[in-house]
């Protein structure tokens, strides 16, 4: 049996359910991909971008504890982190970057209504 996505120190449960949305589920297909094309793809399966979300897990691969990310790296990893999430939201399809602009705008999805 192989170790789930959380058995990374980091990552809890609710990760485990997130990186299956993105076709990651193991630890080793986690480790396998890098943290990078790891979140690139929870980022096009809709996870939502979150920083500290980012780093913990780049810190949890290396074996961290995910605030030992400090200065010069953390820098770093924001430059990263970036980069990853503005590349993904070019790849969105022009409805999704429509419903993230309402949703920053503060109006309801269609759905909702």
């Amino acid at each position: 049996m192989t170790d789930p996505v959380s058995s990374i120190r980091n990552l809890g449960p609710a990760s485990d359910a997130g990186f299956a949305r993105a076709g990651i589920h193991s630890a080793d297909e986690l480790r396998e991909l890098g943290a990078d094309e790891a979140y690139r793809r929870l980022l096009a399966a809709g996870s939502r971008p979150h920083f500290i979300g980012y780093y913990a897990m780049v810190m949890g691969l290396q074996g961290r504890p995910w605030n030992d990310c400090k200065g010069k790296e953390k820098i770093e990893l924001r430059a990263r982190f970036n980069a990853i999430k503005a590349e993904t939201r070019a790849n969105t399809p022009l409805e999704d970057k429509m419903e993230a602009i309402l949703n920053e705008i503060g109006l309801p999805r269609q759905s909702d209504i």
